[in-house]
């Protein structure tokens, strides 16, 4: 361990985590998109500015070790601050939130308009995502956001979009009582302005919505609907962008002491990059 990294070590007053940009810019940001205590170690060509612009929309303090001197700044400041040589960069989040090891967590652990995506779905759609640290996901239409909480409690970045005001509140309200870090776009998708994800959720078969994130090339697209008129179009859509398709369609009911409940039926289909 450097000095420089010890130094911010000790002034983050928490435990971090250490990542080297050596091993390339997009997982470092991911990791400081999704934790709250990182220290990235700089590399040629990615400085202070570089890490600071990747957080844009992200709410997070930075601390730069500067000439052995400690700058501590707005990442729109750290953007067009001329620095002498700098090597370690400490990224904060406001809050200090822990990842969670278990998953597909219980209906009832998020709050929802009307129901999420079952927990039994949910698993199979984590496995497809792979969410993991120094990967960014994308949550589109994202209703009550329950993947994209679980997904960043697994160490993703994640980003959810959602036009509806009510539901980005319920998000907000569920990575909140999770206590994890998810960025919210309370909007209709606008692909380009978004940094580009390892994968994406589409929470409904909404073609225009299959089509911009399969535009995106991540490597992974999963897409969930409960109309059937939707499965064909979302899956033309995927192979048109060049993904390999499978899918499959859930009905899992759950056993009551009365017997099984009714299931909400859902086809899930997934496209992986060739």
């Amino acid at each position: 361990m450097t000095a420089s990294v010890e130094r911010l070590r000790q002034a983050a007053g928490r435990p971090v985590e250490i990542v080297d940009a050596a091993d390339g810019l997009r997982p470092a940001l991911n990791v400081c998109r999704a934790r709250s205590a990182v220290i990235v170690e700089l590399a040629d060509g990615i400085g202070p500015a570089e890490i600071a612009a990747g957080l844009a929309g992200w709410r997070r303090t930075l601390t730069v070790s500067d000439s052995g001197e400690l700058t501590t700044l707005d990442p729109r400041d750290a953007v067009t601050r001329r620095w002498t040589a700098p090597d370690a960069v400490l990224c904060l989040a406001d809050n200090e939130f822990l990842l969670g090891h278990d998953w597909a967590l219980p209906d009832d652990a998020f709050a929802s308009r009307s129901h999420v995506l079952g927990a039994e779905v949910r698993a199979f759609v984590l496995a497809r995502l792979a969410p993991r640290p120094g990967v960014l996901v994308w949550d589109v239409l994202a209703g009550s956001g329950a993947v994209a909480v679980e997904c960043a409690r697994l160490g993703a970045a994640v980003l959810a979009v959602e036009p509806d005001p009510v539901q980005c509140v319920r998000i907000i309200a569920n990575a909140s009582a999770h206590g994890v870090d998810v960025r919210v776009e309370e909007a209709e998708l606008d692909a380009p302005s978004l940094p580009r994800p390892d994968a994406v959720f589409v929470g409904r078969g909404d073609l225009a919505a299959v089509k911009a994130c399969a535009a995106v090339s991540a490597r992974r697209v999963v897409v969930a609907t409960e109309r059937v008129d939707e499965i064909v179009p979302a899956r033309d859509a995927l192979q048109a962008a060049g993904y390999e398709v499978e899918g499959v369609h859930w009905t899992a009911s759950r056993l009551l002491d009365s017997g099984f409940a009714p299931a909400v039926p859902v086809t899930l289909l997934w496209g992986t990059k060739k």
